[in-house]
């Protein structure tokens, strides 16, 4: 009901910009300039945790940015997941192995398979308790603006909220590095039901702020940690469900989904499985290896601290 209540807030009434606070404007033209309008890059935070991947970010964490991000956070302004969802699907433009933009719809390579691979985001999970106090997980919401994003631009992508929290963390504001790495060390884990899901597409964790790193290279671990059942992966029976946010097994959703008011869209031709057959392995169908491990390609954010900026070892 909450969230309900937000969305329709967000239509009827004056929005003033979330970056600067200018009157009748979501993010007013600077604001959006300072969001969007760089080519995002490679980010590495100092000291850099072990296992943390490839990560873009699409602007410096201060400012405008800063402020916008927060507002969407901690103010429930959901009107601005969408530019934000559109600096971070740049972000996942710039990372490697990116699909490139606006294939013809059911086109194949010289093996008969689909050219262009799926895109997964793999959303950076909110602990419950802040999930319950904002009433929306923002990580989430933002996640599935960048795939609507990205399909608009001719990229087949999904979300897939495959991480599930294993234990409570603190609040990692005021910790150093070291001390996020030992709060999150092994918290994060594939939800069940979830490990063969991953084989869809090419994963990209993804997360609204980057300042250390110890969480986007936790999920990476726990991604890369899940097992598959043995042999072919097959690709599931069951699609169209949005991804749970409790336990559950999640499921990729495969329509543009707006949290809270499950407004949903047709999806691409090229990626509603045109072409493909019940039963054929992830293998078959262009994906990762079956009954591998999936591989954690990169990730994406909209923001990192300046100073992840600042270091260039590409």
């Amino acid at each position: 009901m909450r969230s309900w209540w937000r969305d329709l807030t967000d239509l009827v009434l004056p929005a003033e910009c979330g970056g600067c606070g200018r009157p009748r404007a979501v993010l007013c033209d600077r604001c959006r300039a300072a969001l969007s309008g760089r080519e995002p890059r490679r980010v590495r935070p100092a000291p850099e945790p072990r296992g943390l991947p490839p990560v873009h970010a699409a602007a410096p964490y201060a400012d405008e940015v800063r402020a916008a991000l927060l507002a969407h956070k901690e103010r429930g302004a959901l009107a601005l997941a969408r530019p934000l969802g559109e600096a971070l699907a740049g972000a996942v433009r710039a990372g490697p192995g990116a699909p490139a933009a606006r294939p013809r719809p059911g086109s194949r390579d010289g093996t008969g398979r689909a050219a262009s691979t799926p895109v997964l985001l793999v959303p950076v999970p909110s602990a419950r308790r802040a999930v319950r106090a904002r009433g929306h997980d923002p990580a989430r919401r933002i996640a599935y603006a960048a795939a609507g994003e990205l399909r608009r631009s001719g990229v087949p992508a999904a979300v897939l909220a495959a991480l599930r929290q294993r234990r409570p963390v603190a609040d990692q504001s005021g910790l150093g590095s070291r001390q996020r790495l030992a709060n999150v060390a092994g918290a994060l884990a594939v939800a069940p039901g979830c490990a063969r899901l991953l084989y869809r597409g090419r994963v990209v964790l993804v997360d609204d702020l980057m300042t250390t790193g110890a969480t986007l290279a936790e999920a990476a671990r726990a991604v890369t940690a899940a097992q598959g059942p043995p042999g072919p992966e097959t690709e599931p029976a069951v699609l169209g469900r949005e991804a749970s946010s409790n336990s559950r097994p999640a499921f990729v959703y495969l329509g543009e989904t707006w949290e809270g008011s499950e407004q949903r869209r047709t999806p691409p031709q090229a990626w509603s499985g045109a072409g493909r057959q019940p039963g054929r392995t992830v293998k078959e169908a262009g994906g990762t290896r079956a009954g591998g491990t999936p591989r954690v390609v990169c990730a994406a954010v909209v923001a990192a601290s300046p100073d992840a900026f600042g270091i260039h070892r590409n």
